[in-house]
């Protein structure tokens, strides 16, 4: 079975192959005799009742430079010329992400699009852990800076990071005596309307944060991401560096638990990040990890993706 794919994602040109994921779920495809087309979430549009794309052929290459032949582009209606859209392009999650998967929305009743579109704009990732609260650290997500003080004054050392924000990007630690809470505070409210998340520190971060990665509500493996010497941000484009790992039972717990929430949003292809066996985010929008996941341990997350995709294409 041939499928026609349709990528938005970020351009497929500045990727790096040897670490992304969305290279990868193309060379799967294309491994697998699907047909790919790429395109941005700026080439998306709606016209009287048609979602389309302007959309480009796309074939890659592993190991060569260039590593992507990207042909001209054409008209793709997404309801009747493709079969399966990946909504791909990275964080941050904000109106133009939103509305992106709106219209989306508009074609998912015919052309599947992982992830679903409604799962993603309703999911975002440091919100729908609070559907687990017993999983995550203590967490509190405000404006106001007395209850910011109350919950350091309970939890101690605390994490304060953007409720929006993506690839560990403004995640700071304060201590209980940092004098600098108030600025920080009132930094954070004068950049963005909606609230931030405060969570209580975790030491075991030092030893590492996981990524697991679950395909249909189902883990496959995961990773452990380390932060550098004397920092706390693990994630890998800001330094972390990853090693091989196994599920601890409380991680299989976790998994287990989240699970059937995630097939009932249509969230097929997600990672979670784990400290010490608390759960810290739910990755639904562009998750990595794959690439460092199948080099570590053999486990290839993206081919299990696309049996799943095909399965429900062929239904």
């Amino acid at each position: 079975m041939s499928l026609r794919i349709a990528v938005q994602m970020d351009p497929l040109e500045a990727v790096n192959p040897a670490g992304d994921t969305t290279f990868m779920m193309i060379e799967e495809a294309q491994a697998r005799g699907h047909a790919v087309w790429v395109y941005g979430v700026g080439d998306l549009a709606y016209d009287t009742g048609v979602v389309a794309a302007w959309a480009r052929p796309a074939k890659v290459f592993p190991g060569r430079k260039p590593h992507a032949d990207i042909g001209e582009a054409v008209r793709l209606d997404l309801r009747k010329d493709v079969d399966v859209v990946l909504m791909r392009q990275d964080p941050p999650f904000h109106m133009g992400y939103i509305t992106a998967a709106h219209l989306l929305e508009l074609v998912s009743d015919e052309t599947l699009v992982v992830n679903d579109p409604a799962g993603v704009r309703s999911s975002p990732e440091k919100v729908l852990p609070l559907l687990f609260p017993d999983l995550q650290p203590p967490t509190l997500i405000t404006r106001d800076i007395r209850r910011v003080h109350e919950f350091r004054a309970t939890h101690g050392d605390i994490v304060l990071k953007p409720l929006h924000g993506h690839g560990g990007s403004g995640v700071l630690k304060m201590g209980r005596e940092d004098g600098n809470l108030e600025a920080v505070v009132d930094l954070f409210n004068k950049m963005v309307p909606e609230p931030f998340i405060a969570q209580a520190f975790l030491p075991a971060v030092s030893e590492g944060d996981k990524r697991i990665l679950l395909i249909d509500g189902e883990p496959v493996g995961g990773i452990n991401r380390k932060p550098p010497a004397g920092a706390i941000r693990s994630n890998l484009v800001v330094g972390g560096t990853a090693e091989a790992t196994e599920l601890s039972p409380r991680e299989k717990d976790i998994c287990a638990r989240i699970g059937p929430e995630l097939r009932k949003r249509g969230l097929i292809f997600v990672g979670i990040d784990v400290i010490g066996g608390m759960m810290t985010e739910i990755n639904v929008t562009s998750p990595t990890g794959a690439r460092a996941l199948k080099s570590l341990s053999g486990v290839d997350a993206v081919a299990a993706m696309w049996d799943v995709i095909e399965k429900k294409r062929a239904k």
